[in-house]
């Protein structure tokens, strides 16, 4: 099964990202939009693994998440990766992340010793609003990202961690639980 490791969001900033989308969606660009209710953070993309090795995985996130104390996090501003000349992604951004960063450091800590790979890139947390489906589509006005570089979308108190399983179809993804581990500080 498909898997990563996220946090939820709360559901008025799934709602204040969906009408950014909505306003986003008249660009014409042509991009493939991230369903609101699937909107997350990722921490940490894990790929095929068994069921065996999901319940290692939900070990590994229970020591990681003891000592962690629940925290705040604001979702604010817009971005496109890597760049704006050519972008790929368009994202939301996340500010007030140190206790991010740690707890997305023992989850890597944690799955290393299961072997799985460390990512090479630095840590830039997101939330993925939409993927640019082609070069000729890839028209967001620099002067629309502009305007909400500073917008704020909401807090997300984070509590907790998901283990997520993403089955892919026709219609996009559909994610399905499979462990949320409190944090436990």
């Amino acid at each position: 099964m498909r898997t990563f490791i996220a946090i939820d969001l709360d559901r008025p900033v799934r709602d204040s990202l969906s009408r950014l989308q909505e306003e986003l969606k008249s660009c014409g660009a042509d991009v493939r939009w991230v369903k609101a209710e699937n909107i997350h953070l990722t921490l940490k993309f894990l790929g095929d693994i068994s069921e065996e090795t999901a319940g290692d995985i939900v070990s590994i996130l229970e020591k990681s998440c003891t000592g962690v104390s629940a925290f705040d996090i604001e979702v604010s501003g817009v971005g496109v990766f890597p760049d704006i000349k050519s972008p790929r992604v368009l994202w939301a951004g996340i500010s007030g992340d140190a206790a991010l960063r740690e707890l997305h450091r023992k989850i890597e800590d944690g799955t290393a010793s299961l072997g799985f790979r460390r990512e090479n890139r630095k840590f830039v947390p997101h939330l993925t609003l939409g993927r640019f489906r082609s070069s000729g589509g890839r028209k967001i006005p620099a002067d629309k990202l502009e305007k909400h570089r500073g917008s704020r979308f909401g807090p997300v108190r984070v509590g907790s961690v998901i283990l997520m399983k993403s089955d892919l179809g026709p219609g996009g993804a559909t994610y399905t639980r499979i462990a949320e581990i409190p944090l436990k500080g």
